[in-house]
């Protein structure tokens, strides 16, 4: 699995577990939901932590959490 890969699976996670969807999450973090719509279609490589820490507060939940998976520990590069 690459980074991408597993920040896209976690994101869809997080929206399935607090019910929620990207747009939501990401105007309650106050952005616009276009960089994760374009990183989840594949449009971006690279994400920004910024953005992924916005999503997170949109999410309610920390950025420790966001990484709190065992499938980040085997990044293929």
């Amino acid at each position: 699995m690459t980074l991408n890969d597993a920040i896209i699976t976690r994101i869809h996670e997080i929206c399935t577990e607090k019910s929620t969807n990207i747009c939501d999450a990401s105007l309650k973090g106050g952005m616009s939901p276009s960089a994760l719509y374009d990183l989840t279609k594949g449009r971006t490589k690279c994400s920004k932590i910024i953005t992924i820490k916005r999503f997170c507060e949109g999410a309610g939940i920390t950025l420790k959490e966001f990484f709190d998976r065992t499938y980040f520990n085997d990044i293929e590069e």
